[in-house]
């Protein structure tokens, strides 16, 4: 069985906004739906009083100047009948409101959406300011617990009067208009009710602007982004452990005490939890001198044949003592051995500024959130029914107002946008620094041994990801600074919130192959280093010190003196390396590496790649490398 929400206008979270789009039912509160019936009474009185109200015995927009009249001017007219008339005055103006308003373009949004758009407007609803009645608010819960999903093209909505093309495709739905999905096929609206055992809606006062104003489409587009946001921040604090192990890095730059000095919330998380992820490491903080530099693989590069299965040779050079002069406390804490680590003790800004890069986009996630979760729980409609409240005069009741301009759900989606480039920009830095051998700390050019000149390695995963950077970078002009005026100007300032939300949700799809990427080139460089410190340990531990002599460039040859000094802190290389602990990454990056692993296999060679993107694309989204990780 399904799980059931119960839903009070009150407590609607985003992880239930989240199940909803994944197939919960939903069980309306009867406290909630007592104060339902309670504002549509009092709408219904007010009507038979024939007070003047906004969209109800009034236009819309830039007709609320016209008051509806008893009868139709047409019928009298000659040859007027208003027998014909199925519906009066009052129930038309709101169905057309809604078959008139369905007029958006381009492909359906998903089900998922959908089925969030059904259950937050449901819920606002159920606050009890919109007149709506309770049997019409009940019928808008079977299409969603009957799995009826009506079809709504993407694009349409300027943000204000809210969303009102794509609620008005919803609402035809319960009028047996449009179309919707019914077991993934698509029907009319009338074929789609019929088949469920539901019948069509005929609308009351006020129901048609109950249903389609509000923010309703922008809401769940941008709640389901934000809970999607939040795992790709999870992923990417992953992608940058694991980029840090492959580096040998330093954690220096992630302390809690140097957060604690410029305390943005975002920041110091994204440290603690960069830092949880690579406890344990014997990668991170390694001695300088202990990281040998990769050097192509030879016939000779080994002398015993267990060695010689390497697919890797190793080197260092040597520092002689003419090259000392004036660092001699640098080489009493470091052996003179420079390997694949470079002697400065701070790493490029896409590791070191990790935690204020990634924590300033967490930040605007969280703002985000504040102002979404506000929203989820809040009456978006037009006008606001006030069935208690003292009052002389109607207007003091029925209250028209602007709670449909999506402005604040606009702003917080154009603050994500421009954050989602930034988190993808320094993924795909941090996966360009791993393949380009001027900057990858000793790592093989491309991360491929290259031994014939034949390969090219993961160079061509840079471009693509850099492709997706650059196409996200493009898209991340905030659509909210741009409004366009609707409705003869009645309508004379929007908020295009729903572009925004749109945009947002679709931008985390590249923002996810980006972080991807650079965990499938992470895997890639972490075992190519990995493999290289043992190796190199190895050699340390097999006590024949020529061997790791053999390893080492720039050694003196003809003094005494001097190649007996060096003889000796090859020695003491060698003592370093046997003592020692097994090279590995911490447990949490070493289980999603190992993840990676039962998918991709390590690539010694070129191999066609296509199978292994897929995998990785697939492993991402499963969610299965941040449950290994946890």
């Amino acid at each position: 069985m399904r799980p059931i929400i119960e839903l009070n206008g009150l407590s609607l979270s985003r992880s239930q906004v989240a199940a909803l789009a994944d197939g919960a039912a939903v069980h309306l509160a009867p406290d909630a739906l007592e104060r339902v019936a309670h504002a549509a009474s009092f709408l219904s009185e007010q009507v038979r009083r024939q007070e003047p109200i906004y969209g109800v015995t009034t236009g819309f927009g830039s007709n609320a100047d016209k008051l509806l009249g008893a009868r139709r001017a047409r019928d009298d007219l000659p040859g007027g009948n208003p027998e014909q008339h199925e519906r009066d005055l009052l129930e038309e103006l709101q169905h057309n409101l809604v078959i008139t308003h369905a007029v958006c373009v381009g492909e359906p949004f998903p089900e998922t959406v959908v089925r969030a758009m059904l259950g937050i407007r449901i819920n606002t609803l159920l606050r009890g300011h919109s007149g709506i009645r309770v049997e019409t608010l009940q019928a808008l819960a079977e299409l969603l617990n009957r799995d009826v999903i009506p079809v709504i093209p993407r694009k349409g909505s300027v943000g204000a009067s809210g969303d009102l093309a794509p609620l008005s495709h919803l609402a035809m739905v319960l009028l047996g208009e449009g179309e919707a999905f019914v077991g993934g096929l698509r029907k009319s609206g009338r074929e789609a009710l019929q088949e469920v055992g539901l019948q069509p809606v005929r609308l009351s006062f006020k129901e048609g602007l109950a249903l389609n104003n509000g923010t309703t489409q922008m809401l769940a587009t941008g709640a389901l982004a934000l809970n999607r946001l939040e795992h790709l921040l999870q992923l990417a604090e992953l992608a940058a452990a694991m980029t840090l192990e492959a580096f040998a890095g330093r954690s220096g730059a992630l302390v809690d005490d140097v957060h604690q000095l410029r305390p943005h919330p975002g920041q110091i998380h994204s440290a603690k939890a960069v830092r949880a992820l690579i406890e344990g490491s014997t990668l991170v903080d390694i001695a300088y001198h202990l990281v040998p530099r990769f050097s192509s693989w030879l016939a000779d590069s080994w002398q015993t044949p267990a060695a010689q299965a390497q697919r890797f040779d190793i080197s260092w050079d040597y520092v002689p003592p003419s090259q000392r002069h004036g660092r001699e406390n640098f080489y009493k804490r470091f052996l003179p051995f420079k390997g694949g680590k470079k002697h400065q003790p701070q790493d490029a800004y896409c590791l070191r500024c990790m935690p204020q890069v990634h924590g300033a986009v967490r930040d605007a996630f969280d703002q985000a959130c504040r102002v979404f979760d506000v929203e989820l729980n809040a009456v978006t409609d037009n006008p606001l029914v006030f069935p208690d409240r003292a009052a002389r005069e109607i207007e003091d009741q029925v209250i028209s107002a602007g709670h449909f301009h999506g402005m604040p759900l606009a702003l917080a989606m154009s603050y994500v946008k421009a954050a989602i480039p930034v988190l993808a920009s320094i993924s795909e830095r941090r996966l360009n620094k791993l393949v380009d051998p001027a900057t990858n700390d000793g790592l093989p050019a491309f991360l491929i041994g290259n031994e014939d000149a034949t390969d090219s390695g993961f160079m061509i995963v840079q471009y693509t990801a850099a492709a997706l950077v650059n196409d996200l970078a493009s898209r991340a002009h905030p659509a909210s600074v741009y409004s366009i005026p609707t409705s003869a100007n009645a309508e004379d300032h929007v908020s295009m919130g729903a572009n925004e939300a749109r945009h947002v949700l679709d931008m985390l799809e590249d923002l996810e192959h980006v972080l991807a990427l650079e965990l499938y080139t992470a895997a890639q460089a972490l075992e190519y280093r990995r493999d290289m410190l043992n190796a190199a340990r190895e050699l340390g531990r097999s006590g024949n010190v020529s061997a790791l002599i053999s390893k080492i460039r720039n050694a003196p040859r003809t003094d005494a003196v001097e190649r007996a000094q060096f003889e000796s802190e090859v020695a003491a290389l060698a003592q370093a390396l046997a003592e020692s602990d097994d090279f590995q990454p911490s447990k949490r990056v070493q289980r999603a590496f190992e993840r990676i692993r039962q998918h991709i296999p390590f690539m010694a060679m070129d191999r066609a790649m296509d199978g292994d993107i897929r995998a990785i694309l697939k492993l991402v989204a499963s969610g299965s490398l941040l449950e290994d990780a946890a």
